[in-house]
């Protein structure tokens, strides 16, 4: 069952998607996820992301929670990029580069929506040629549909110019439902490198093999006791916050929480997923009254490599005129 529950104001609204197993709560503003309440073990319902009360604080802070990221998510360096002879100059949002689709990306604008066959919401946007200094009008759905224990977000774009184009869900999820941090949570990542990134966390186009490191989640570890280990990475990244090169074609990140039996299984068409550690929560106030401190969240950002437009010979971030964009990623949340 889909249904508005609430008008925040004329144009944005929050919208239930809710079944016996699941209740997603999302908002056409910035396709965000603001609410995945689920079941423990012991049947107790718990919100196993982060989010606000205060709707205005996802315009207003910079932590992307739960939101739709685009045109290009992650970093671009220094903000400026070159696409068919042409130098595109960005907004410089995060130390020296751009981030996140600028400063006003997806994630704060509005999307127009439609309901359908009661378990599917068609999210619309057609980002205007120039916006934020990318070429081309792009017209953009987001498709987020709810069957059984698993949202899938189906994300589909054309444009009439070449273009760039990344796009990703930034959730943070904690499958205790907010009782206690990540670092009694398991994590599996199926991917045999990952991407190094410098001290302002722009990949650097250094990939390093994971065996043997704290990287290596090919078989499940707690996050606890990797994220604070002795690697140069981990400093850099005040944890983890880096992108993994993905060895499989399906469930390729599995996050556990054995308190509670909570699983949540991510299966994408993407290449990449960076896992972010919530390094850079800093205490604000959160649902229910809580504060949101780092390593309270880990993110499973799915998406292409980011920087792809100056590390890839045929940087998979370009979408060509003509072309389509057609790109999923599905969260199952189960109780093991």
């Amino acid at each position: 069952m889909i249904q508005v529950i609430k008008h925040v104001d004329n144009q944005i609204d929050m919208i239930s998607m809710k079944n016996d197993l699941l209740e997603v709560v999302v908002s056409n503003y910035g396709c965000t996820i603001m609410k995945v309440l689920m079941k423990d073990k012991d049947g107790h319902i718990d919100d196993v992301v982060l989010g606000y009360d205060d709707f205005s604080q996802y315009s207003t802070l910079d932590a992307y929670l739960g939101a739709l990221v685009g045109r290009v998510a992650n970093r671009i360096k220094l903000g400026k990029f070159t696409l068919n002879n042409h130098e595109y100059t960005l907004a410089i949002n995060n130390g020296p580069n751009a981030i996140h689709g600028g400063i006003k990306g997806f994630s704060y604008q509005v999307f127009d929506y439609e309901i359908k066959d009661d378990e599917t919401i068609i999210f619309h946007y057609l980002s205007q040629d120039g916006e934020e200094g990318y070429p081309g009008n792009l017209d953009f759905y987001a498709i987020y549909t709810l069957k059984g224990d698993t949202l899938k977000i189906q994300y589909k774009a054309t444009t009439d110019q070449d273009t760039l184009i990344n796009i990703t869900n930034h959730s943070y999820f904690n499958l205790s439902g907010k009782k206690e941090n990540i670092y009694q949570h398991l994590l599996t990542v199926k991917a045999n490198q990952y991407a190094c990134v410098d001290k302002d966390g722009l990949t650097t186009g250094v990939f390093n093999n994971v065996k043997d490191t704290p990287f290596d989640f090919n078989q499940p570890a707690y996050i606890g006791e990797r994220v604070d280990m002795d690697d140069e990475q981990l400093h850099i990244g005040k944890g983890f916050d880096h992108p993994f090169i993905l060895n499989a074609k399906e469930n390729q990140v599995i996050l556990e929480h054995p308190a509670t039996s909570r699983r949540l299984t991510v299966s994408t068409s993407l290449p990449i997923a960076q896992i972010y550690t919530a390094n850079y929560l800093d205490g604000r106030l959160g649902k229910y009254g809580q504060h949101y401190y780092e390593k309270d969240a880990v993110c499973i950002e799915t998406e292409n490599l980011p920087d792809a437009i100056h590390l890839e010979d045929n940087p998979s971030t370009i979408l060509k005129k003509g072309e389509t964009y057609d790109e999923y990623t599905s969260y199952k949340f189960e109780v093991i």
